[in-house]
This record gives C-alpha cells, sequence and structure tokens, in this order.
C-alpha cells in the first residue's frame, strides 16, 4: 500500500523576520519538511525579502507587508503553488497594516496568514481591534458560503477560555482575554461552526504560544495561547496531529505545528 503523508501546516508570530532569522528560524523550517508555512509579524517590507537569508528551496512565496516600515505583515511559503492568492480583506485599517495573505491550493483548500491586530497598547487600538472583529466576522460569514474549506493560521490576539492562559484571573481586564473577544471567538466556535483545530486534538492545560518577556515567563511557563490554526467545519475529520515546538526560541511566540488528512 503507497503511503501518503498528510499535509503538515506551520504557524507562528516571528516578532520581526529579521530578528527570527538571526536565531535560526529558517535552519529549523528547513528540516521541518512542512507543506504550508505561515507566519505573522515580519516587519520588513516587500523588497527587502528577496535577500537571499529569507528564501527556502522548494517553496512558492506569498507577502503582504504593512505600508508603514517595520511594522506588521505576514507571509506564506508554500511547496505547492497557489492558484488564487488573496492580500486584502478589504477595509483599510487592516489592509493599509498587512494583516492577511490566502492562497487557494486546489478547488476547495485555501490557507489564509491572518494577524489579528492587538489592543495592548492603548484604548485607540483596542477600538481598533474591535472594528476588526465586527468586518472580520462579515468576511468569515462570506466564506462560509463559499463551499471551499479554509485553515485560517495566525496570532488571533486573544486567549478563547480560562485554560488557554496561566493568570486568566487577573487578565479579565486586559485586551485579548475582554469579556467581548470570549464572546466573539465563543460565536466563532459555536454559532459560526469554525473550529480550534488544536483543541481537538489537546485538550490539556498549560498549552501556551506566546509568553511575555518580562520576568521569567517563558522559563515558568506562564503564557497565553493566541496562535490559531481555525478550519471550516469540513476539515474537522481531517486533523491528525498537534504540537507546539519550544526546543528552540525564535520569537516571543512558539511554533503551532498540526498536520491533515488532506491529499493536494
Amino acid at each position: 500500500m503507497r503511503m501518503i503523508n498528510p499535509l503538515q501546516v506551520i504557524t507562528i508570530n516571528l516578532n520581526g523576520i529579521r530578528s527570527a532569522e538571526r536565531k535560526g528560524f529558517f535552519e529549523w523550517v528547513k528540516k521541518q519538511n512542512a507543506d504550508v508555512i505561515c507566519m505573522q509579524e515580519l516587519r520588513i517590507q516587500e523588497n527587502d525579502l528577496q535577500h537571499p537569508s529569507f528564501q527556502l528551496e522548494g517553496y512558492y512565496t506569498y507577502f503582504h507587508c504593512a505600508e508603514k516600515k517595520g511594522y506588521s505583515g505576514v507571509g506564506i511559503y508554500s511547496r505547492h503553488q497557489a492558484n488564487r492568492v488573496v492580500t486584502r480583506l478589504g477595509w483599510e485599517s487592516a489592509d493599509q497594516e498587512g494583516r492577511y495573505v490566502a492562497i487557494q491550493l486546489n478547488n476547495k483548500l485555501w490557507i489564509a496568514s491572518l494577524y489579528m491586530p492587538s489592543g495592548t497598547s492603548g484604548e485607540h487600538r483596542q477600538v481598533i481591534k474591535y472594528d476588526f472583529l465586527d468586518k472580520y466576522a462579515n468576511y468569515l460569514r462570506g466564506l462560509q458560503v463559499s463551499e471551499c474549506n479554509y485553515i485560517i493560521c495566525g496570532d488571533w490576539n486573544m486567549a478563547h477560555k480560562n485554560i488557554d492562559l496561566k493568570n486568566w484571573r487577573s487578565n479579565q481586564k486586559n485586551s485579548g482575554f475582554l469579556p467581548e473577544e470570549r464572546a466573539w471567538m465563543d460565536r466563532l466556535f459555536n454559532d459560526m461552526d469554525f473550529v480550534d483545530a488544536f483543541r481537538e486534538i489537546n485538550r490539556e492545560p498549560d498549552q501556551y504560544t506566546w509568553w511575555s518577556n518580562r520576568g521569567q515567563a517563558w522559563a515558568k511557563n506562564v503564557g497565553w495561547r493566541i496562535d490559531y490554526q481555525v478550519i471550516t467545519a469540513g476539515l474537522k475529520p481531517t486533523v491528525k496531529s498537534a504540537m507546539i515546538y519550544k526546543e528552540q526560541r525564535f520569537s516571543d511566540h512558539a511554533p503551532l505545528i498540526m498536520s491533515y488528512d488532506i491529499i493536494l
């Protein structure tokens, strides 16, 4: 019987692609043999991405960089050439900040790299985040009627449930775990029928993807799970494995590695 390898997808917020490269990210990712690598917070302009340091042999590249230098930006490396590419969500604040890129790999499958705004820097940014959530919910409803399946990878900048961050009691008034944000995620996974793919495989506590640089958060595993692979309901039976990679540190986020029984 011929063995067919599952589709392996990695997502990571790099907190600067130059910084991650210096910390060995590209040496590591070359060894993973992933089909698709989704990245967020590149903090680079597209012209600079042509440097050999950021090339992966055997991969097609798709980027959407922010207009502002050194800020935001998303990207995808894919072993499979895209049939279609979408780099815009359709509203100015998201598109100018380079927060989304999606590729269609066959007639039924799209994979996206999403970088949700953070509200931690002040009330103004939280207002922008709420506006993004409202508009993105409408965008997702459009995807539901497209008859395609989606894997939406990225830094969603929100923890969903108490299990998804260490100090949930003291963070209930902080951006990323506000009642309004958690309610939005409830609607995403319940009313809108999207699926938190990681939790299909792993229901354990202390599973985090981001740690503050303050104190000894990394060493003590005082973290948040804010990086997701969110899938449409049709892909739920295909989820095969999930792992948060912590043996090396390329960023304040860890890579989330998942595999799916999907044949391209």
